[in-house]
């Protein structure tokens, strides 16, 4: 079944608007995912924030988050200060402008998302924005905030869809000018030719299901045997203290080795 619940608002343009449901066009879902243990206890180890100078642990109340202008130097800014400049959202794509479609270059391309009509009385406008953007070989261009920022998008139909795309923010981007126009560019025609023959022979019909990950089946079987291997063993027994209380052994651990770690590195400053 479709997933309709990552994103929901309106599609508008004009005076035209209808709901809209978004979706990744992507998943990590069937990433097989590991957890650091203690392997003594099988608990999973939990992560802290250890002071770099004192070795001490930072409770959540004072860690800050800090810009480094200069080695050492930062400006501090608390959680206040960032919901300020932080944008609201007012789930509505509104498309601005159209470009066509072929101007957008691949390098812009960031994130894709499946976006659909969310009920029945909107499909028809929906049907209506996407069927004049293919009449027109165009592609919309709008503003959103998502993941926590404000996003440019741009809006291809596709199928009876339409995919949104968020794109690169200009900064972000790289002439492929400034490195790819000073490679050599004259050949041998003779070798073309072979090389063009060699591409034949190779030459097949694209499957997608051909872009697999080996390590994932790899990682799948070693999972399944040891499973089969140690099917009816019983887990590690957790530490307990003299009241019979469960101890965080991985805590414990976690700052045995960040003491030492800053143990040796003041041995090595003197």
């Amino acid at each position: 079944m479709a997933r309709r619940g990552f994103w929901k608002g309106y599609l508008k343009l004009s005076l035209v608007t209808c709901p809209v449901a978004m979706t990744p066009a992507t998943s990590e879902a069937e990433k097989i995912r590991f957890h650091t243990l203690n392997r003594a206890t099988g608990n999973r180890v939990s992560g802290i924030y250890v002071d770099a100078e004192t070795g001490k642990v930072v409770d959540d109340d004072d860690q800050a988050r800090g810009y480094e202008r200069e080695p050492g130097n930062y400006v501090v800014l608390d959680d206040d200060q960032l919901d300020a400049v932080a944008l609201d959202s007012n789930r509505t794509i509104n498309i601005e402008t159209f470009v066509p479609a072929d101007s957008v270059e691949w390098i812009w391309y960031d994130k894709p998302h499946f976006l659909m009509p969310d009920d029945k009385v909107g499909e028809e406008a929906f049907a209506v924005i996407r069927e004049a953007m293919v009449a027109t070989d165009t592609v919309g261009i709008a503003r959103l905030v998502l993941y926590r920022r404000e996003r440019v998008v741009m809006l291809e139909p596709r199928l009876r869809g339409i995919v949104l795309w968020t794109l690169h923010y200009a900064d972000e981007v790289r002439p492929p000018q400034d490195y790819l126009d000073n490679i050599p560019g004259e050949v041998d025609a003779d070798m073309v030719g072979l090389i063009g023959k060699l591409i034949d022979k190779r030459s097949k019909a694209w499957d997608g299901s051909d872009v697999r990950d080996p390590m994932q089946g790899k990682l799948k079987a070693l999972i399944s045997a040891r499973k089969k291997a140690t099917a009816g063993k019983s887990p590690p027994r957790r530490a307990k203290d003299k009241d019979g209380d469960e101890t965080p052994t991985n805590v414990v651990n976690i700052m045995d080795v960040l003491k030492a770690s800053l143990a040796s590195e003041m041995r090595k400053r003197r």
